[in-house]
């Protein structure tokens, strides 16, 4: 467990790590290369690194540099038939992007599976689309939870029309399509993350997007490339609400990704009154990455729109600690994926957030947030969500006294210097460790 003590005046400069879903893609589209990609700043989590095992497993070159953040995947003779259960860990985008890659494979076996939390999260969505193409997978509940077993096959193209606005089954679909007959067309209800689609782009493969339309062509080989990851939005955005609810900060983020269809946080936040600029923005790889500022801010509620949620569907728990400490009422709703992450976060943050003693009402797809509300020291869990965790530790920077937090330690799912990182931030904020009683 670790203390996390009230702060005031987070001012300084950061680096977040890199992008965690550019880092899954680009390791997984090199596997498809012969010649190779190669990549700076690749993600140091947990859950990349579930990737790039899997890789191994099935034959790919995957050298990485632990110092520097680069890797490089490739598979100069193609992927091979594991000799081993692919283990996904606790990642959900290995588990169903890896499911899309080999279905399109003819011969190749595979049996995918994950940790207890990654065996109760729903497959069915990506495996039912990959059947229609023609892919041989069958599981748990009739393919909706792991462990599956996958046969790969000769797939046909086709227009698949999703239900559920998610950039995994599209990309998984995308994935499958490049080694499909004809073209694959996937139609979203929502525009959702598009790091594929730009990815694909760069790489030189045939795409084309209209709206909410993509459609892939087939494609042999993948050429090989480098460039240098973003840092994780994801990740910035703890530190973006950190700043904006606690007092004298000023904080710059440094070469973090600000591609529009990862950025909706700070679009709800600047309605709320988020006092922020970004500035030096180049491309890297087709990704746009900028330097976002963010000072001390006066929030107000709001209401978030339905079609803003894919664009933040990560960020809503800390947005959740941000509208504590905004006045009036924010209401968030049509968010009922977050019941299906690696905890239930609707419930993980209203239980914290009301230990606190924020005003909080837990509804089926999100909440309602009443302030601005004084949070108090408690003692809460992360429910070993990497999300949940770090949500809970910005609270407690605005709290009046200090947040105990049970299971830190899944930040290194996807952020593994976090704490080291607001040691870094913060004059008064030391976490310290404590000996479980």
């Amino acid at each position: 467990m670790i203390e996390i003590r009230p702060q005031e005046g987070i001012v300084g400069e950061i680096k977040v790590p890199g992008d965690k879903s550019i880092s899954h893609r680009a390791a997984l589209l090199g596997s498809l290369s012969r010649e190779g990609i190669e990549v700076e700043n690749f993600s140091p989590g947990e859950d990349c690194a579930s990737t790039l095992s899997c890789l191994r497993t099935m034959g790919c070159e995957v050298n990485r540099d632990a110092v520097s953040g680069k890797v490089s995947v490739k598979a100069p003779d193609g992927l091979k038939e594991p000799s081993d259960v692919l283990d996904a860990g606790n990642s959900g985008t290995t588990a169903r992007l890896i499911l899309g890659l080999i279905s399109g494979i003819p011969n190749i076996f595979a049996v995918i599976t994950g940790d207890e939390s990654l065996k109760r999260r729903p497959m069915g969505r990506v495996a039912k689309p990959l059947v229609v193409m023609g892919a041989k997978i069958d599981g748990r509940e009739f393919g909706e939870k792991l462990p599956l077993a996958v046969r790969g096959r000769k797939l046909t193209g086709g227009v698949h029309t999703l239900q559920v606005a998610s950039a995994q089954v599209k990309t998984a679909i995308l994935f499958a399509g490049l080694r499909a007959q004809g073209a694959t067309t996937v139609i979203e209800p929502t525009l959702t993350r598009d790091h594929t689609e730009i990815m694909l782009e760069h790489l030189g493969i045939p795409i084309f997007r209209k709206g909410l339309k993509v459609t892939v062509y087939p494609a042999s080989t993948l050429k090989g490339a480098s460039w240098t990851i973003p840092g994780d939005f994801s990740a910035a955005a703890f530190w973006i609400v950190a700043a904006a609810i606690t007092e004298k900060s000023e904080l710059q983020i440094k070469k973090v990704n600000v591609n529009p269809t990862r950025t909706g946080l700070l679009r709800v936040l600047q309605r709320m009154g988020l006092d922020y600029n970004i500035e030096d923005e180049i491309l890297s790889g087709g990704e746009r990455m900028a330097t976002i500022t963010v000072r001390s801010s006066s929030l107000k509620g709001t209401k978030v729109m339905p079609e803003e949620i894919p664009s933040m569907i990560d960020e809503l728990p800390v947005l959740a600690v941000a509208a504590t400490q905004a006045e009036g009422t924010t209401e968030i709703r049509d968010a009922g994926e977050l019941r299906v992450k690696e905890s239930d976060r609707i419930h993980a943050m209203t239980e914290g957030l009301k230990r606190m003693g924020a005003q909080i009402e837990e509804l089926q797809d999100g909440w309602i947030i009443k302030g601005k509300t004084k949070l108090s020291g408690a003692r809460l869990k992360s429910f070993g969500d990497h999300r949940i965790a770090m949500a809970l530790t910005v609270a407690g920077l605005a709290a009046d006294d200090s947040v105990i937090l049970e299971g830190e330690s899944c930040v290194h799912i996807s952020y593994p210097s976090f704490f080291e990182d607001l040691k870094a931030l913060t004059a008064r904020s030391q976490p310290k460790e404590r000996v479980s009683s």
